[in-house]
């Protein structure tokens, strides 16, 4: 499907809703334009990993349980010798 835009006098373009939605391009959001063979591309970039990762693990006991992970090893270990 084909969309028709206007450019103001600012150089703005406004991307429509439909396709705002389709390819999640929120307010503040990042986009690329590419030019190639005398077209233009626009590309949204994706949001960055370790930002959107940020706070994920909060509340989960890393470390003991990685502790008690070694507890464990270190026993069976005893055992076998």
């Amino acid at each position: 499907m084909s969309y028709v835009a206007r450019i103001s006098r600012k150089g703005w373009v406004v991307i429509p809703k439909e396709l705002r939605r389709r390819y999640n391009i929120s307010p503040g959001a990042k986009v690329v334009f590419a030019e190639r063979d005398g077209s233009l591309f626009l590309t949204p970039v994706p949001p960055d990993p370790i930002a959107s990762g940020k706070g994920l693990l909060r509340g989960y006991p890393l470390v003991e349980t990685l502790l008690a992970h070694r507890k464990e090893e270190v026993k069976h270990e005893e055992i076998r010798f």
